[in-house]
């Protein structure tokens, strides 16, 4: 008996299911590389160890995976807050998932277990602490586990920067749940930390996928710290508005910091471990709310915090390793847009993390190797903040990738903004002479007394105020000359011992600057005004600002509305496609990346509502832009950074390369912007040279079927012509063909 023709049709291949959950889900058409391979790993249950840089896509690795399979994975989580959030925003997105955790109620607790018995949630999140306990292995059946994934995977290791020994027992896995694959998920691991990763968890042959831990989004800065204070909100200044992070070394600083900035107007609070569990909440909440602008806090406010839209992250002092610094960065941009990292570092950090790791080893009688381990990160950290050298390089050649970029264009070296000390030279040998005369008996404060001219007890008590050096550079604010000092320590023209009260020192680097046989090169605090790099162009490109900035308010209320973080609505990379094509139907909507199925439903009329309104009131056009069916923001493998250039020289260069019929992919690599900027020039050629033909860049066959469209349906609005087409070709495509038509008319 024949079958129907229904009963025959192949089954759906694997990358048509995670397209197709990725879609309905998310509202994302593509995937990165690594994202796939990493999905495949856990749809094919096979060990794996993936490194993404944080903003790189990780969790949607394991997301997807058991929602394709059908099937119940486990997710080992270090944070309660963390729990939440992913929660959340999955929850939002109409994915069932659940988490365990001591902060839900006995009615919760057991709904969810009821929940996991009945194989209801694709996804349930739990600490490894509770994940060990018989009363959570028993709703495990032994067979019924398709993978555990480990999420923060580098606590597992000794070498790693956030040792929990609580992770080590997550090895027994293997033995309990035989079937089950294990996925290790971190976004900073060098190379010996995934090695030792993979050894604790026992992965078996595992897929090892690494990707490119450069942040191209982010801009970093590192800057001599002299007024922390006045500092710090001079950048907070160019974030108005925005959510800001600034992380200092102890709890008082947070403390005396967010004092400080609620004192010039900003809506600020501190976060540190000392706070009672409910303080910590509500600035918690309240700053995943967009209630709250800045939080001071210690690196205390990590893990825990989900917001993907924070757009600055300031360094008050300088973290213990590039480890920490590499992470608590990482919190800025996870959209992939433009943000930015400025750390304000004095070699005083230094020394003083130092002191701390020794008495902690000693404290905690810890082996020998490990406080080695921790001062060999500080000093590769130190090293990182004292050297004028490209900032993303260095980042990178760190962690073991290559960087053979001629210029970031996205850091303070790249940008030239980095100011040095007029006659460094003249100022080090004056600084070396007064420790000479103060005969290496004193700290850094007292010699910088001695050179500003202070009038202090112990300057007169010595009788310092007579030598040739008193009042020598009285000219210098204290703060920047001591700044200096420290740098002279970091350049190793300087020694400071190790006593409990240490002292300078001068060695045979400090002579030589002295007698004239070395240059010496210091550094001030940036004066330049902060300049605004291509990253930041690129993102805003096409966006109307002030529609963005009430699509925000629109957000935030829904998100007041539902109880939930204002980012699990929409991110802002989906509010600023939002603001670029301006839909006017849900089915407009429905294109812009990150409006998914169930988003679509909860939230389509009313956004599409408040921005017909907002255009009709301000004269916009509608649908005013074509969706980037490829883009999620600048992330690490979309955006190739550059040394910044004037735009008008990218535009002029891409003219010129157009007339000679350049393909798009071509003049990109050459002007090194991306596409979709290529894209645009391309069209404001089509406009201004109005060319007899584009086949150099639409082949024929397409153009006829886009122009015979066109001519019925008319140019001005490109979605019924895409929809007209069935989506077979793209939006880019149409533009260009359409604006070829009218420039021809």
């Amino acid at each position: 008996m024949l079958r129907s023709m229904e009963s025959v049709q192949p089954k759906p291949s694997k990358a048509d299911q995670i397209l197709e959950t990725v879609r309905r889900y998310w509202g994302f058409d593509t995937l990165r590389p690594l994202q796939e391979k990493a999905i495949l790993a856990g749809l094919d249950q096979r060990d794996s160890l993936v490194v993404m840089p944080t903003g790189g896509g990780k969790s949607l690795c394991y997301h997807v995976p058991p929602a394709v399979a059908n099937r119940t994975d486990i997710v080992v989580s270090p944070l309660i807050a963390l729990m939440k959030d992913q929660v959340d925003g999955l929850q939002a997105c109409g994915y069932p998932a659940a988490a365990l955790h001591s902060g839900i109620t006995p009615e919760e607790r057991r709904e969810i277990e009821a929940g996991m018995t009945a194989g209801r949630y694709r996804l349930v999140f739990a600490a490894p602490e509770r994940l060990l306990t018989p009363s959570f292995l028993s709703l495990l059946p032994r067979d019924g586990i398709g993978a555990f994934v480990i999420d923060e995977a580098h606590c597992i290791s000794h070498w790693g920067h956030d040792f929990r020994p609580e992770y080590r027992q997550l090895a027994t896995l293997k033995d309990r749940f035989p079937s089950a694959s294990v996925h290790a998920f971190t976004a900073t691991a060098t190379p010996r930390v995934r090695e030792d990763i993979v050894q604790q968890l026992r992965l078996d042959d595992p897929t090892v996928l690494v990707g490119c831990s450069d942040r191209p989004n982010l801009v970093y800065r590192v800057v001599p710290r002299v007024d922390v204070a006045r500092q710090v909100l001079q950048v907070i200044g160019r974030h108005a508005k925005e959510a800001v992070i600034v992380y200092c070394i102890s709890r008082k600083d947070t403390e005396n910091m967010a004092s400080s900035l609620r004192a010039s107007g900003v809506r600020a609070r501190p976060y540190h471990a000392g706070l009672d569990a409910d303080q910590r909440r509500q600035t918690q909440d309240a700053f995943a709310a967009e209630q709250l602008d800045v939080v001071a806090a210690t690196v205390a406010f990590g893990m825990g915090i989900d917001r993907s839209n924070v757009r600055c992250v300031v360094h008050a002092g300088m973290p213990k390793s590039i480890e920490h610094y590499h992470q608590e960065t990482g919190r800025a941009g996870r959209d992939g847009l433009e943000a930015e990292c400025v750390l304000f570092y004095s070699a005083a950090d230094a020394m003083k993390w130092e002191s701390l790791i020794h008495r902690s080893a000693a404290e905690a009688s810890e082996p020998a190797d490990v406080a080695e381990a921790a001062v060999e990160k500080l000093t590769h950290m130190r090293r990182f903040c004292s050297t004028a050298l490209c900032r993303h390089k260095g980042l990178s050649e760190y962690f073991g990738d290559t960087y053979d970029r001629d210029g970031c264009g996205a850091c303070d070296v790249c940008l030239d903004e980095i100011e040095g000390v007029a006659d460094a030279t003249v100022t080090a040998q004056k600084i070396l002479s007064c420790v000479a005369r103060v005969e290496q008996r004193f700290g850094v404060g007292h010699v910088v007394d001695v050179l500003v001219g202070a009038d202090t007890e112990m300057v007169r008590r010595w009788g310092h105020q007579g030598l040739s050096t008193y009042g020598l550079v009285k000219e210098t604010p204290r703060k920047a000359l001591t700044n200096i000092v420290y740098q002279l320590v970091d350049q190793g023209l300087l020694a400071r011992s190790d006593d409990e009260w240490p002292t300078l020192q001068l060695n045979d680097a400090s002579l030589a600057v002295m007698r004239g046989e070395r240059e010496v090169r210091l550094v001030q605090p940036q004066i330049k005004t902060a300049r605004k790099t291509y990253v930041e162009e690129a993102s805003w490109e096409g966006v109307d600002r002030g529609l963005f900035e009430h699509l925000r308010t629109v957000r935030r209320e829904v998100a007041k509305e539902r109880g939930v973080p204002a980012f699990v609505v929409f991110g802002d990379v989906t509010l600023r496609g939002m603001a670029r094509l301006r839909p006017s139907s849900r089915e407009a909507l429905r294109s812009v990346r990150g409006v998914g199925d169930r988003k679509l439903k909860d939230f389509g009329k009313r956004f599409v509502a408040e921005i017909t309104a907002y255009c009709k009131a301000h004269s916009l056009d509608m649908e005013a832009a074509a969706p980037d069916m490829h883009s999620d923001g600048l992330q690490s493998d979309d955006l190739t950074p550059v040394a910044a250039r004037k735009p008008s020289s990218a535009r002029q260069a891409a003219m010129a390369m157009f007339a000679q019929g350049r393909s798009v992919a071509d003049v990109a690599s050459n002007v090194q912007r991306t596409p979709a900027t290529v894209l645009k020039y391309l069209v404001e050629y089509i406009e201004a040279e109005r060319p007899e033909s584009i086949d150099d860049w639409v082949d024929a066959d397409t153009y006829r079927k886009v122009a015979e469209v066109a001519d019925e349906l008319g140019t001005r609005r490109l979605r019924p012509i895409f929809d007209r087409l069935d989506e077979t070709v793209p939006f880019d495509t149409i533009r260009l063909v359409a604006r070829h038509l009218e420039v021809r008319a």
